[in-house]
């Protein structure tokens, strides 16, 4: 008895994995990557809505501007005040127009990489 092959039934140790975990797998991977360009994808879009909004002079006591204005502000408090420009709505595009950018390039890196895995 020099059988170190596993137990019959099971695949032997130099086959690859069933074709029912790669598809899953995959599958797995590709809604991880759409669920993270979506995230990605909103953020940057409320950043970009709160810099039209504000180079479009919206009222500012509107609720839905309230609303963008609130979230471009959290979403972009790392970012706050990394220029300091004397024209103030130059240093709103920059100061938002980055931390989105930045979350457009990392959120697409990270689902390409996952879709390659």
């Amino acid at each position: 008895m020099n059988d170190t092959g596993p137990a019959s039934g099971y695949p032997t140790y130099d086959q690859p994995p069933g074709p029912d975990r790669s598809s899953s797998n995959q599958a797995t991977a590709r809604r991880a990557a759409l669920t993270i360009c979506t995230i990605a994808d909103i953020a940057a879009g409320l950043l970009g809505l709160w810099i039209v909004l504000y180079l479009l002079d919206a009222n500012q006591a509107n609720p839905f501007v309230e609303f963008v204005h609130a979230m471009a502000d959290w979403l972009s408090g790392w970012a706050q005040d990394i220029f300091t420009m004397d024209t103030e709505s130059l240093r709103v595009v920059l100061n938002y127009g980055l931390p989105a950018v930045i979350y457009l390039l990392i959120g697409h890196g990270i689902a390409a990489r996952l879709n390659r895995a």
